[in-house]
């Protein structure tokens, strides 16, 4: 998600405290906030599918290879 992306998400948050919002301004920032979201989402899962842990018997596990890279579901 770009920066301008994330300021029109903060730009329209103030404008619906401050003024209200129209419809399609509604809508614009509904559409914004999934975006982020997911955006969130997917770096998150990204970050989890690349721990590596260490057994006790010595042996790394990738835990994104034992769990599947289950990058799919939300």
């Amino acid at each position: 998600m770009t920066q301008e992306k994330i300021n029109r998400i903060n730009e329209l948050y103030r404008k619906s405290k401050a003024e209200g919002l129209t419809e399609e301004e509604k809508k614009e920032q509904d559409l914004l906030r999934k975006e982020f979201v997911a955006n969130v989402r997917g770096n998150l899962r990204a970050q989890l599918n690349n721990i590596d842990m260490v057994n006790e018997d010595g042996t790394v596990t990738n835990l994104g290879e034992k769990y599947g890279n289950k990058g799919s579901n939300s």
